[in-house]
This record gives structure tokens, C-alpha cells and sequence, in this order.
């Protein structure tokens, strides 16, 4: 049953979880659009593609902005309880810390499996979404932009220059038009103006130009002659197919075996049938490439009993009994079966670590989703403690410390999936790694506040200081009194 000191927490803990929740995920947002900021802009993207992406980008890091909000929130509710002096007051009714940060902790909790439910239904398919849609949009072409004085090439097979557009845009003037073909030479469209527009179903741009002359140079195939051609016109019409500018969306199917396009049930499953697949490569590099190793059955009878019977003055080495007529043509053969089974295991080799890297992307994947969910009570766990520790509110002091946390637990958890990539570490270790060594620092802080330590108090530091240097001091004079006496 909830009580007034509950409710009183509460009340001080949602409002700024959720204005840190919905900046962070902008912050986050804007972040992921600076670095394909050049992928979007000049691509004519309707404002229904754009928020599409947005909505489907924001779901994405959903979990990612939870753990800052609220570390950064929690710092704030018991920073600005500690600075008012209720913290005090609650403390000195007898009431402890954890007892205080239970109705928090039940809520952190309930914010853990939102994030885990979101990593685990609803990433799978915004990631899906979402990276398809990045692609479409980054391997678009620009929207046609025809400048003055300018040669413009992303048309196919053209490259067009307009002397002079007028306001309007449709009337242009000095057009020189080059027709790339597969020859060794460009046919030539000059003309003194004409009229750009586009067709109706805005598949064609249409120049109807005026005064102009054509060149064309023609030969036969394989024949160095050639038969130039110069064509005068009052008018001719031109048209450009603009049928690649068009966005185009790719299905969703293309990506959808991507180990980030998966939920915990079907990446336990892949997981699965990669072990599988591993063991059943370990067994056919066994069976195809070991046993071409097993060539002393292939030793000569000879050879065999001269070694097993003892015979004095045996053959040191194999190629003493070899006749020197067929030397060279063994050397030739063994080279040969060595360089077989070189590319055979290089080929085995290629594929196993293959199988094994994706294996890792699975594992860690799968790891993410329960790493990312605990996050959030991991780092409550040292928001909490360390608010009641510096007593500050606002926005400024908490700030500060939730970005130097974050950072750690950011820094921590790529050099761990980076390490897991790259085989140097277990999957498992790599992705839980942060968790392993922010847990400790949060029970650090929360038993500190609990004892109610000066851990960020100036004044704290500066008496342990006097302090220490006192006691050095103290230490000198004995030593010097006791080198007087003696």
C-alpha cells in the first residue's frame, strides 16, 4: 500500500524522467542524423518518408535513452530532496535510505521490462524498417538540379550544361548537350534556347530547344573510318528518362536473417543451428582434410621391415631408397598434394571462422537484449545514492555526473561487444561487462550514502588533508628528536 512518503518520491521522480527521457531520445535521434546528414539532404525525400524513418529510428534507441534517463533522473529527484534538506528530515524520522528508495527501485524495475520487452518485440522490427529504409535512402540518387554554368552527369549517358535559366526555370538559354555513348566519341546538341519541363507522369524532362545543330560522328564496327555528321535544326525535342531519380523501396524480407532483426526466441534457435553447423564443419575438415595426412600406410614394405627388424646400416631418411630416376617426379607429386591440401585447409579454415563470427554476432546479440534491460536498474542503482551524496538539483551538477557515468557504461559495453567481435573475449564476458563493474561502484555509493559519507564534500577533503599532514609532520619531528638523542 502506497504511503505519502512513497507518493512524495514519486511525484519528484516522473516528472524529470520523463523530460530527461524525451530529450535524451531527441539528443540521440539528432546524434544518428548528423552522421547521415549528406545521405539525406538533395534527395527530394517526401516528409512522410522522413517521419517514417524518425518514428522507426526512435523506437530503435528506445533502450539505449532509458538507462540515461534514469540515472540522469534519479541524480535529480534525491539531488533536489538532499538540497532542500528533506532528505535530512526524512533520514532523522528514522526512516533509512533503501526504505526510501524501494517505491524508485519497484518502478526501475517495471522500466527494465518495458525496455526488455521493447528490445525483444519491437526492435527486431523498427531495426528492420529502419535499416531498409537507410539503405533506400542512401543509395538514392539526388533530385535533379540543373545549375548555370554547370555540367550536370546523373542522368545516364548525358551531361548537360545551361548557360542561363530564366526565373521561371522552364526557358533556358546556350544548351550544350553531350550523348555519352559506347564509342570512342560523344555525339553534340547545341542549341541558342529552348524550353525545360517536365512530362506529366514526371517519369521524362523534355527540352524543346530552338537554332541549334546537331553533331554526330558514325563508323562501323571494327573499322577506323568514320562519317561525321553536322544536322541544323529550328527545332528539336529532346527527352531524358528520369526513372532512376525515383525513390524506390526495397521489401523487408531482404534483411530479415540480420541477428539484429531477431527476437530472444529466434536467435536462441539460430544460435542453435549454428553449433550445429560449426560441429558438422570440424567433422568434414576431419574427414576431407586430416586424412590425406595418413600417408605411412603408403610406405614401401621394404622401408617397413628394414626399420621394424633392426638391419645394420638401415636408411637414415626416406629419400635414400628412392631410385634418383623417379626423385624428381615424387618431389613433384608430394609438392603438388601439399599445395591441395594448403588451399583445402585455408578453404575449411575461411569457413569456420565464418560460421564462428556469425555465431558471435548472434550470442551477442542475444546478450544486448538482457544487458540493455538491466542497465537501467544498474545505473539507478548508482543515480540514487549519489544524488543523496552531492545534494545539488536542477540540471546542472546532475548533469554532469549522469554524462561521466554514461560514458563509462558506454565505453564499457563497446570495448566489450568490440572484444567479443573480434574473438578476444567471450561473448558473454564482452556484453556484460560493464554490468560487472559499474554493479560494484553502485553498491559502493549506495552503502557511502547510507553512512551518509562526505565522498564530494570540499570541506571533507580538506580536513582529511590538514589531517594527513599533521600526522607527517608529527612523524618528521620524532624522527629528528630520536636522531638528536642518539
Amino acid at each position: 500500500m502506497l504511503k505519502k512518503l512513497d507518493i512524495l518520491i514519486l511525484k519528484a521522480f516522473i516528472g524529470p524522467f520523463i523530460a530527461t527521457f524525451f530529450i535524451t531520445l531527441l539528443v540521440l535521434v539528432l546524434q544518428f542524423f548528423w552522421l547521415y546528414i549528406d545521405d539525406f539532404v538533395g534527395k527530394g525525400l517526401s516528409t512522410g518518408v522522413i517521419m517514417e524513418f524518425i518514428w522507426y529510428q526512435s523506437a530503435v534507441l528506445v533502450p539505449l535513452a532509458l538507462p540515461l534517463a534514469v540515472l540522469l533522473s534519479s541524480l535529480m529527484t534525491f539531488g533536489n530532496l538532499g538540497e532542500t534538506f528533506e532528505l535530512v528530515a526524512i533520514k532523522s524520522a528514522g526512516i533509512s535510505l533503501l526504505r526510501f528508495m524501494r517505491p524508485l527501485l519497484i518502478v526501475t524495475l517495471f522500466i527494465c521490462g518495458i525496455a526488455y520487452l521493447f528490445s525483444n518485440y519491437i526492435i527486431p522490427v523498427a531495426n528492420l524498417k529502419s535499416r531498409t529504409l537507410l539503405a533506400d535512402i542512401v543509395y538514392a540518387k539526388p533530385s535533379f538540379d540543373l545549375r548555370e554554368g554547370v555540367f550536370y552527369d546523373k542522368i545516364s549517358g548525358f551531361s548537360i550544361k545551361v548557360g542561363k535559366k530564366e526565373s521561371n526555370d522552364s526557358v533556358i538559354q546556350d544548351v550544350i548537350i553531350y550523348e555519352q555513348n559506347q564509342g570512342l566519341q560523344d555525339n553534340i546538341i547545341i542549341a541558342r534556347s529552348g524550353v525545360m519541363r517536365i512530362s506529366n507522369n514526371k517519369r521524362y524532362l523534355e527540352f524543346n530547344l530552338k537554332n541549334g545543330w546537331r553533331y554526330q560522328e558514325k563508323s562501323d564496327r571494327g573499322s577506323p573510318n568514320t562519317e561525321f555528321i553536322r544536322l541544323g535544326f529550328k527545332e528539336y525535342k529532346k527527352q531524358f528518362d528520369l526513372s532512376s531519380f525515383e525513390f524506390t523501396r526495397t521489401a523487408d524480407s531482404v534483411n530479415k536473417n540480420n541477428q539484429k532483426m531477431l527476437s530472444l526466441r529466434q536467435l536462441e534457435k539460430a544460435i542453435d543451428s549454428l553449433q550445429r553447423e560449426l560441429k558438422e564443419v570440424s567433422i568434414r575438415v576431419k574427414e576431407e582434410v586430416l586424412n590425406r595426412f595418413g600417408f605411412t600406410k603408403w610406405l614401401d614394405s621394404g622401408w617397413k621391415q628394414t626399420v621394424s627388424t633392426g638391419i645394420k646400416n638401415p636408411p637414415k631418411k626416406f629419400d635414400d631408397i628412392i631410385p634418383d630416376s623417379i626423385e624428381s617426379y615424387i618431389n613433384q607429386r608430394a609438392v603438388s598434394q601439399v599445395n591441395v591440401i594448403k588451399m583445402n585447409n585455408e578453404i575449411a579454415a575461411s569457413e569456420y571462422y565464418a560460421r564462428q563470427k556469425e555465431l558471435r554476432l548472434h550470442q551477442i546479440e542475444w546478450h544486448r537484449k538482457i544487458t540493455l534491460s538491466l542497465a537501467c536498474l544498474v545505473l539507478f542503482m548508482i543515480g540514487a545514492p549519489l544524488g543523496s551524496i552531492i545534494r545539488k538539483g536542477g540540471l546542472g551538477t546532475p548533469m554532469v555526473f549522469s554524462i561521466i557515468f554514461f560514458m563509462i557504461f558506454y565505453f564499457l559495453t563497446n570495448t566489450g561487444e568490440k572484444s567479443a567481435r573480434e574473438n578476444a573475449m567471450d561473448p558473454w564476458l564482452g556484453m556484460w561487462l560493464a554490468i560487472f563493474i559499474l554493479v560494484p561502484m553502485g553498491l559502493f555509493l549506495t552503502y557511502k550514502a547510507m553512512l551518509d559519507a562526505q565522498l564530494l564534500n570540499k570541506e571533507f577533503y580538506f580536513r582529511f588533508g590538514r589531517k594527513v599532514s599533521r600526522a607527517i609532520r608529527r612523524n618528521y619531528g620524532r624522527q629528528r628528536a630520536n636522531e638528536v638523542t642518539s
